[in-house]
């Protein structure tokens, strides 16, 4: 017997999140169908209630109802932009409760092998706030990836004759890792994000 046609649908929608393969698909499905009515309809609406979301036309945030939750903050440092690739990241940033700058999200990272090029993020925006002044410190906090580090070294050639310092988070070891368990890229990122214990 094949799938009814309403649960193929319901199927195939739930596989174009990333890391859903067929069998978690069908799974979620059931799930779906089996749960009480009230829920799928919260569930609905949920979904529906994404489209009050859009992207700020200056930080490329997301923003709810017309209004982003970094730009409209006025008790934050104007000084300082990290950038970010993704929104996420902000977050994480948010969530260390010290840091008290401003955003810029790229919205994704240069990665020639998927397509995505440096006319595909955000980068003409972050120019424009640097263009208009009152920048003094632009933090590169792209993931230490291959792409991240070639959007990183991008973003900070554009800028070089800006009069801003451009600074990149350190990036290395983690406390409690073991040296033979790491592989080339994070040891290179720590030997040059040493710091110095005394100097003769």
């Amino acid at each position: 017997m094949e799938q009814f046609e309403t649960i193929e649908k319901l199927i195939n929608s739930l596989r174009k999140l990333p890391g859903v393969g067929i069998k978690s698909a069908e799974r979620m499905a059931y799930q779906i169908l089996d749960m009480k009515k009230e829920t799928r309809e919260e569930m609905i609406l949920a979904f529906k209630s994404i489209d009050d979301i859009s992207l700020c036309p200056i930080c490329s945030s997301y923003m709810e109802k017309g209004v982003c939750p970094f730009c409209n903050d006025d008790k934050r440092d104007e000084d300082t932009i990290v950038v970010v690739s993704y929104f996420k990241d902000a977050l994480a940033f948010e969530k260390l409760k010290s840091y008290h700058g401003l955003y810029h999200i790229l919205n994704g990272s240069i990665n020639p092998s998927k397509g995505v090029g440096v006319n595909d993020i955000n980068i003409p925006s972050l120019i424009k706030r640097i263009e208009k002044g009152g920048i003094k410190e632009v933090i590169l906090a792209t993931n230490p990836t291959l792409e991240g580090e070639t959007t990183a070294l991008y973003v900070s050639k554009l800028l070089e004759n800006y009069p801003v310092t451009i600074s990149r988070l350190a990036y290395g070891l983690p406390m409690g890792g073991q040296l033979d368990y790491a592989d080339e890229l994070t040891l290179t990122k720590a030997l040059e994000g040493r710091s110095i214990i005394r100097k003769d």
